[in-house]
């Protein structure tokens, strides 16, 4: 941890205070009430999955997207 936080243990006890104070649920509420969804972002990323995380070997097949909807 940088420095200019101070000690790990201050910094931890003070987000712990916080923690429990529900400052976390409270900021994130206060800051979705004035949002402003004019612009809207997609994350795009890409991961490489290992061979056998993507279904390899008797996983499911792939459908096209509307064979979805039709079951």
């Amino acid at each position: 941890m940088p420095a200019d936080f101070g000690k790990w243990n201050s910094v931890f006890k003070r987000f712990r205070r916080w923690v429990k104070a529900d400052a976390f649920y409270r900021m994130f509420r206060a800051l979705a009430e004035d949002a402003d969804f004019g612009y809207a972002m997609i994350d795009g990323s890409i991961v490489k999955v290992h061979r056998h995380g993507q279904g390899a070997k008797g996983g499911r097949k792939a459908r096209p997207s509307g064979a979805l909807a039709e079951g």
